[in-house]
């Protein structure tokens, strides 16, 4: 065997212990739906439209948040509380109409900064996959958490997302 062959070898040898080595060591991959991932404290997930305590939606659509919004990903429409509706808002005005285009979203949170009665806030869940763009549109319906009246236990569990985030 000549030197050159002998050097040949020699670097062949080396690559197969790196390979062995890494028969050894920790996966870096982890087995999704068995085990979670850890996120850091400061992770924004999707958007919540909160309730105080007795179910009324919070947001008085002063249009703060859609403002605020460098990707143009929040539209709402205003409008008058009737007689018979205090019970579902705290103010005169609210979002009739309040969408989140998510594929436009960035993750910011300049809307939840922006939000003067802490109406919207980013949890710690992600946007789950979806086959058609309609599925990433969220509508109000979709954000709000649960009535504490109507759904206690929904409700506990919401404010302990809201606690994590």
């Amino acid at each position: 065997m000549t030197w050159l062959e002998s050097i040949y070898l020699w670097n062949i040898g080396k690559g197969m212990l790196i390979t062995i080595k890494h028969f050894f060591k920790k996966k870096a991959t982890i087995q999704y739906p068995e085990q979670k991932r850890t996120f850091s404290q400061v992770f924004r997930g999707l958007h919540v439209l909160n309730r105080d305590e007795e179910g009324r939606e919070r947001c008085t659509a002063c249009g703060l948040c859609a403002v605020a919004c460098p990707a143009e990903a929040i539209t709402m429409e205003a409008a008058e509380r009737q007689k018979g509706e205090e019970n579902l808002y705290r103010e005169e005005k609210y979002a009739a109409k309040y969408e989140i285009n998510m594929l436009r979203c960035i993750f910011c949170g300049y809307c939840e900064e922006a939000c003067p009665k802490d109406a919207i806030y980013l949890s710690q869940t992600f946007a789950p996959a979806n086959y058609g763009r309609q599925g990433f549109i969220y509508k109000k319906d979709d954000l709000l958490i649960p009535d504490p009246v109507k759904d206690p236990e929904g409700y506990k569990k919401a404010l302990g997302e809201r606690a994590k985030a």
